[in-house]
């Protein structure tokens, strides 16, 4: 039989504590010097980069593809995709898998830092970003202590970078 563990319940069990009620599960992950943050539902498994197959021609952001458990899945270097500075690829690099409608893609970040919990207080709108690469792909700038943690919209954004049939998470 096969059992179901609520974000919720994942926390409690890695803080020992209860997550706030009406609280936004995040995973916070690094590009560079800046957090952003993801719904974590978005997330299937946090992975090491391993071999990737490169695509002749292909747009800069898009590394290739790995196999993963029978499926082939592109990856996107979010560091590239976000224009951020050449990339660097140490031990600390990873690789996000997320789960959307279509399949899964992964995207390739610095660093993961953390899952936590935010709530709609914590959570403000973005400021304006017209004619940013970012306009419309963040959701929200969460604030935690000190930290701010830049949310992301990721089927808009890789939507935005032509990747086909992103669609609506899945169920």
């Amino acid at each position: 039989m096969e059992t179901t563990t609520t974000h919720a319940a994942v926390h409690a069990a890695v803080t020992g504590q209860a997550a706030p009620a009406g609280a936004r599960e995040l995973l916070v992950f690094g590009l560079g010097n800046e957090e952003y943050a993801i719904d974590i539902g978005l997330v299937q498994e946090i992975r090491g980069i391993g071999a990737v197959t490169r695509i002749a021609n292909a747009p800069a952001f898009l590394m290739g593809f790995i196999h993963l458990r029978g499926s082939i899945v592109p990856l996107i270097d979010l560091r590239i995709a976000l224009g951020q500075a050449e990339p660097a690829y140490d031990a600390s690099t990873v690789v996000i898998i997320l789960i959307f409608a279509h399949g899964a893609t992964g995207i390739v970040v610095d660093r993961v830092a953390d899952v936590v919990p935010l709530t709609p207080a914590q959570l403000k709108p973005p400021p304006q970003l017209h004619g940013s690469a970012m306009a419309g792909h963040v959701t929200a700038i969460g604030s935690l202590d000190e930290r701010l943690l830049i949310v992301l919209d990721m089927d808009s954004l890789l939507s935005g970078l032509g990747m086909p049939g992103t669609g609506k998470l899945a169920a």
